[in-house]
């Protein structure tokens, strides 16, 4: 193999031109005699026994020329991406230059490779990020969360209503015919959720366990393409009508909820987490918005191979969740209305700036020569191996020390950009206290202006109460 010329192209491409000589190539017809000579018809030869030279007189030299070529390419590429030092990110393109001979052949590949990035600016930088704040409200939300988490489903021997869960059998029907994806059996559809085709779960409700009924619904026209804007008719049997029976939010919830004796307790905890959850988040929000101003700096021929790969990569992760969630992929597409080009589609723009984010990082990582030493993978591992309460060389076993390493060097890349900006407070903050601001001086100018009418004086004092009561109750709520 030699390579005749190597020749930069846009969007970080490569063309190689690459000439296979006689003695590998030959070596290759070898191969390709030995692969393909079961398949060959030879009078007076047992399949698989004609010599090459009695197949290649038969059917003349150029017999194995194709396959030869098949065998040889991959060898001859590998060979030279690696003597030129390509970082090649995708797969090549090829076409072959001039004839084939016995003597060997002449191929052109051009090939998508890392691109040349060079970085903005990644210090100094600034970006708004959230106070953390939580309410009453918030440990309230929270608390309706582990109450529904355990609620239980009861049967009950009554007409289905909004809230209940049915379990039902349907199937649906086009033009009297069944349509593909449009049945199940024993399926828990949860009334008012929506999950299903509007107008099915409204028709629902009403129904018996034991009763059939006939469901006519039309599909929306935005539906998938099969289905949109069709008439369809859903024959559906309940077999049980369940509702949701809701513990007591008191202190024996908390005991069967927790670790806790008391209510109280339980919602200090749950205010302390969600205080280190929010503010888990916003330091994340802030660092992610720092990335993307220094992925959005950065000077870079991105390579469409790579933002394809990277869309692909999320549609395959996206897969792997319909999976987990107990729907076969191809129905849900048929459920949204979707397709798998459209999905691709739809992820390109968000592949090209993850794209352009690992760009940026990478570029970090080499200016700022940044490194992780043995003794910081260790702690990492100790680090997981104690947060999932896993032994430590089970967590090696699944993850390799490289994988650990690469981690390390990320987080102390986005730190350089972190450590080094400003936070900003966020517009909606800004509003916020604006408008509290600017609510609270004509409140002072009204009660200046009733001193001496008794008539506006008593409503001034009823809201002073109100509003002391309610911050009273607040801060009674925050304490607990």
């Amino acid at each position: 193999m030699s390579v005749k010329s190597c020749e930069k192209m846009e969007k970080s491409q490569v063309a190689l031109t690459i000439e296979v000589g006689a003695a590998e190539f030959q070596a290759a017809i070898e191969k390709a005699y030995q692969k393909m000579r079961k398949k060959i018809n030879v009078p007076g030869f047992r399949p698989g026994k004609a010599p090459r030279k009695i197949i290649e007189g038969m059917y003349g030299a150029e017999v194995f020329f194709e396959e030869a070529i098949n065998i040889a390419f991959p060898d001859a590429y590998e060979a030279a991406v690696k003597e030129q030092e390509l970082q090649v990110v995708g797969y090549p393109t090829v076409e072959m230059v001039g004839e084939c001979t016995k003597d060997g052949f002449t191929f052109k590949a051009v090939a998508p490779v890392y691109p040349e990035v060079t970085l903005g600016q990644y210090k100094g930088l600034s970006a708004p990020k959230d106070e953390v704040k939580v309410t009453a409200a918030d440990v309230d939300e929270r608390l309706k969360q582990l109450t529904d988490r355990n609620t239980r489903l009861v049967s009950v021997e009554r007409e289905a209503k909004e809230g209940d869960v049915a379990v039902i059998d349907f199937e649906g029907f086009l033009d009297g015919k069944p349509f593909e994806g449009g049945k199940g059996e024993n399926h828990s559809l949860e009334l008012g959720s929506h999950s299903f085709v509007p107008g099915f779960e409204e028709q629902v409700v009403g129904m018996k366990a034991g009763e059939e009924k006939d469901i006519d619904i039309t599909f929306p026209e935005d539906y998938h393409a099969d289905l949109a804007g069709k008439a369809a008719v859903f024959k559906v049997k309940v077999h049980e009508v369940k509702e949701k029976e809701v513990p007591a939010l008191d202190d024996e919830f908390a005991k069967d909820v927790s670790e806790f004796d008391t209510l109280k307790d339980l919602k200090t905890d749950l205010k302390k987490k969600i205080g280190e959850e929010r503010q888990k988040a916003a330091d994340q929000a802030f660092a992610d918005t720092l990335m993307e101003q220094v992925a959005a700096g950065i000077t870079a021929d991105v390579p469409e191979a790579m933002i394809e790969g990277q869309a692909r990569q999320f549609l395959d992760n996206f897969k792997m969740q319909i999976a987990q969630s107990g729907i076969p992929y191809d129905q849900y597409l048929k459920m949204t209305g979707m397709d798998e080009k459209k999905l691709l589609d739809d992820a390109k723009e968000p592949a090209e700036r993850q794209v352009r984010m690992d760009l940026a990082m990478r570029a970090i990582i080499e200016a700022e020569k940044l490194d992780a030493t043995d003794e910081e993978v260790e702690a990492e591992y100790q680090k997981m191996a104690d947060q999932y309460g896993m032994d430590l060389e089970m967590v090696k076993k699944y993850l390799q020390a490289e994988q650990v390493k690469d981690q390390i060097i990320s987080q102390k890349a986005i730190a350089v950009v972190v450590d080094s900006a400003t936070a900003t407070k966020p517009e909606k903050q800004d509003e916020a206290d604006g408008e509290e601001k600017s609510a609270k001086k004509p409140a002072k100018k009204t009660t200046k202006k009733a001193e001496g009418d008794e008539a506006e004086k008593k409503p001034a004092k009823k809201t002073t109460k109100k509003a002391a009561a309610k911050k009273e109750d607040e801060e009674s709520v925050e304490d607990q």
